[in-house]
């Protein structure tokens, strides 16, 4: 190699390292400027990062339980180390395949028919000319997610029971007078009707947001194109919260798996445990009634490893696909 050539990596190196460190002072001299102009915002962010570091991340050192056979009085740390043995014992027990079955059904569920129902209100809602009955619908759909979900189940057993509203109202139709939560093939609608009947409100908040934001213009332009209400729902609304439906919906996939404990313990019994017991449930049962921690800390685990991976993969299917994501 000649002598030029040296010196001329010689410069390329040093030219790298000069362009490294005028970048990081300009990084840090950035961040200075914008926390002294920003300062009061910066200070009200402390707040929730302090919470997330001890409600969030914090607990995350009690996984480690999942890999030990945990016992209070030694402690975390002292506790044993058993290894992969809770989740091999989760794997192998004889109800894994049914409670992810039923937790897989129940949030597919969900999704299918829970997701579109906000976006369909909003759309709806979008459309009403009258604000009296703009706010009553609002109103009326909006309440069921501010009551109490111990209240809502209750509502639920006495509307379904043998003599319910929900119950007698089939009746007319033909349909037996029996208590719908003993049926277990009948637990999943009962279960995600009302969801959607308690979250339908309160998830159009965003899309209403959303529509909000649409131009007027575009409307304009496509009435004078001769386009229908119907056409232009297709070619503009739509396509204007297009952004808002996919960011939602990668969230919603990253929680395919987390179907909530406290509805399904406050609705379900040993009779329909064959459709309605779900990992939460499950894990709850473990952990808090046979006191099996460990155990259960790996089934939540688990539970939360195949949501990040959903999350993961759905955001990065959406960013392929569609060109966006969240990140």
């Amino acid at each position: 190699m000649s002598i030029d050539n040296i010196n001329s990596i010689g410069r390329r190196a040093g030219s790298l390292s000069y362009s490294k460190k005028y970048k990081k002072e300009n990084f840090q001299y950035r961040c200075k400027k914008d926390f002294k102009k920003y300062k009061e915002v910066y200070i009200m962010l402390i707040p929730v990062i302090l919470f997330y570091l001890i409600f969030s991340y914090k607990p995350m050192y009690g996984a480690l339980i999942a890999f030990k056979e945990f016992s209070p009085a030694k402690g975390i740390i002292d506790s044993p180390w058993v290894g992969f043995k809770n989740f091999i014992d989760f794997f192998t027990d004889i109800y894994f395949w049914r409670i992810l079955q039923n937790t897989l059904w129940i949030s597919i569920s969900s999704l299918v028919w829970g997701f579109p129902a906000p976006i369909i209100l909003a759309l709806l809602i979008n459309e009403l000319k009258n604000k009296v009955f703009v706010k009553t619908v609002q109103t009326i759909t909006y309440l069921p997610y501010f009551v109490s979900l111990v209240v809502i189940c209750g509502m639920i057993k006495d509307f379904v029971s043998d003599r319910g509203v929900i119950t007698t109202f089939a009746g007319i139709f033909g349909f037996p007078a029996i208590n719908m939560l003993q049926e277990s093939n009948l637990f999943v609608p009962v279960y995600v009707i009302s969801d959607i009947w308690q979250g339908i409100g309160w998830g159009s908040i965003i899309y209403l947001a959303a529509l909000s934001g649409i131009s007027q213009d575009l409307y304009e332009a496509a009435t004078i194109d001769g386009a229908g209400r119907w056409r232009q729902t297709l070619s503009i609304t739509i396509p204007g919260i297009m952004p808002t439906i996919i960011v939602l919906l990668i969230l919603r996939m990253g929680g395919l798996l987390s179907v909530g404990f406290e509805k399904i313990i406050l609705l379900y019994n040993p009779a329909i445990y064959a459709t309605s017991d779900v990992i939460s449930s499950y894990v709850y049962r473990k952990g808090i009634l046979e006191q099996s921690w460990s155990f259960s800390t790996a089934v939540g685990l688990f539970n939360s490893v195949i949501n990040f991976i959903l999350i993961i993969t759905a955001n990065r299917l959406s960013r392929k696909f569609n060109d966006r994501s969240i990140w």
